[in-house]
C-alpha cells in the first residue's frame, strides 16, 4: 500500500469563529482507496501559504511511500533542508500528514488508533471548555466576572466539570509584561465570582497566553491562590522554561504549557527544568500523534500528566481523543463548547459528548470523517490569521 494523493481544504470558520478563522484540513488517499483525514495548525503564515508548504512536503516524502512508516516519514521531514530543530510551521505541516497517515493505518487494521498506541484506558475523557460570549449580551464575558460566574454556572450545569477563561487582558507581540493594578484586581475577581458560583462542582482553569515576566506571574498566582484553580496556564512566554520554573516554585496552583511547543525536544526542556507539571500539547503542531505519545511517556516519568489543547477544528481534536484514551497520565481534554455547532457540522457524524465527557469513539482510524461538502461550501476568503496578537506596547 502506497499513498497516492493529497488533497486539502481551507475552510473559513462561519461567526462566532470559536476555534479560529479557519481550519486547515488534508485527506490523504493510498493506490487501494484508503482515505485518511488530518488537520494542520500552523498559523505563522496566511493558510494558502500552509497550502503550498502542505503539497511541498507530501510531494517530497509522503507521496508514494508506506503510510505504516511513520518513524522514518517523521526523521525525514523533522531534518529536510537541515533543519533538525523544532520549526512551528513545518511541524504544523508534519503534523497534519502523519495524522493523516494514522487514520489509514487504523483502517487498513479496522482498528481506532488508540487500539494501535497501547489500547484503551479510560472509558470516558472528561472535558472542559472557554467561557464563551453569546448573542444579545449586554457586556462581554473576558471583562465580565458577574456575567462569566453566570456562564460558569451554565456550564455546570450543562455537564462540565471545569471552564478556562482568560481575563487578565490583552496579550501582545511585547510580552512578557508585569500586570497592571487593574488587571491584577479584575483577575481576582474572576476567580472570586465564578468560585462562589459553582463551589466545588467544577475547577477553573486559569490562561495567561504567557503574558508576563516571571515575577508578574508570581504576583498573579498569589492573588489567585486562595480560590484553588486547577492550574495556571503559560504564565511566562514559552521561548524560557526555567523562567517559567521560577513561577511554578512560588506557587501552590499548578502550572500548564504547551500549545505553542513542538517535539519532545521542547517539552522535554519543560520537564527537565520543571517548568510545569501539566502539558497541553496541540496534536496539529507538535509533530503529531505518536509524537504526542513520546511526550506522554517522558511527562509520565515526573508524574506530570497532560491536557491536549485545542483552539482548532474537530480532527485535530479527534487525535487530542485517540491520544489521551490510551495515555494513563491523561488529566483533562478541551472541548469548544460541546463539540456542536460548526464542529458538528463539519463532520460526517459528530463527536460523542455527553454530560461533560467525551466518549472514545470505536470506529477505525481517527473515529471522524471530514463532510466534504460542508469544506467545500465554507471556502476561507479572509486576510487574517487564525490566531492575532495585539502589537501594542501596553
Amino acid at each position: 500500500m502506497k499513498i497516492k494523493d493529497i488533497k486539502t481544504w481551507v475552510v473559513g470558520n462561519p461567526p462566532p469563529h470559536f476555534g479560529g478563522q479557519y481550519f486547515i484540513f488534508l485527506k490523504l488517499t493510498t493506490d487501494n482507496g484508503i482515505e485518511g483525514v488530518g488537520e494542520v495548525y500552523a498559523a505563522t503564515f496566511s493558510p494558502r501559504t500552509i497550502e503550498i508548504m502542505i503539497a511541498d512536503v507530501a510531494q517530497r516524502y509522503f507521496l508514494g511511500t508506506d503510510p505504516f512508516a511513520i518513524e522514518k516519514l517523521w526523521r525525514q521531514v523533522y531534518g529536510s533542508g537541515y533543519n533538525l530543530r523544532p520549526d512551528v510551521s513545518l511541524l504544523g505541516v508534519l503534523s497534519g500528514l502523519e495524522m493523516a497517515c494514522w487514520d489509514i493505518i487504523g483502517k487498513a487494521v479496522e482498528k481506532p488508533v488508540y487500539q494501535l498506541l497501547g489500547g484503551k484506558v479510560h472509558e470516558r475523557l472528561r472535558s472542559y471548555t472557554y467561557l464563551y460570549p453569546r448573542e444579545g449580551d449586554k457586556t462581554d464575558v473576558y471583562t465580565d466576572p458577574d456575567l462569566a460566574a453566570q456562564r460558569a454556572l451554565d456550564c455546570v450545569e450543562q455537564g462540565f466539570t471545569a471552564v478556562k477563561f482568560d481575563p487578565a487582558g490583552p496579550y501582545t507581540v511585547y510580552d512578557g509584561r508585569q500586570p497592571s493594578l487593574e488587571d491584577l484586581d479584575r483577575s481576582e475577581r474572576f476567580v472570586q465570582r465564578i468560585r462562589e458560583a459553582v463551589g466545588n462542582r467544577a475547577d477553573m482553569l486559569f490562561g495567561t497566553h504567557g503574558q508576563f515576566t516571571a515575577a508578574g506571574a508570581i504576583r498573579l498566582a498569589r492573588r489567585l491562590e486562595p480560590y484553588d484553580p486547577l492550574w495556571l496556564e503559560e504564565p511566562t512566554p514559552p521561548e524560557n522554561p526555567a523562567e517559567m520554573a521560577r513561577v511554578a516554585r512560588q506557587t501552590t496552583i499548578p502550572v500548564a504549557t504547551g500549545e505553542r511547543l513542538t517535539t519532545k525536544y521542547e517539552f522535554a526542556r519543560v520537564l527537565e527544568n520543571q517548568a510545569a507539571s501539566i502539558l497541553q500539547m496541540a496534536l496539529g503542531r507538535v509533530g503529531g500523534i505518536l509524537e504526542a505519545k513520546k511526550i506522554a511517556g517522558m511527562a509520565e516519568t515526573y508524574y506530570a500528566q497532560i491536557a491536549p489543547h485545542l483552539y482548532c477544528g474537530p480532527v485535530e481534536g479527534a487525535a487530542n481523543v485517540q491520544l489521551s484514551t490510551c495515555t494513563p497520565n491523561f488529566l483533562i481534554l478541551e472541548s469548544i463548547q460541546d463539540w456542536g455547532g460548526f464542529h458538528r457540522e463539519i463532520l460526517e457524524k459528530p463527536m460523542q459528548w455527553e454530560n461533560g465527557y467525551v466518549i472514545p469513539p470505536t470506529e477505525p482510524g481517527l473515529g471522524v470523517s471530514l463532510n466534504e461538502a460542508v469544506a467545500e461550501a465554507n471556502p476561507y476568503r479572509g486576510k487574517r490569521l487564525h490566531l492575532e496578537m495585539d502589537d501594542r506596547v501596553l
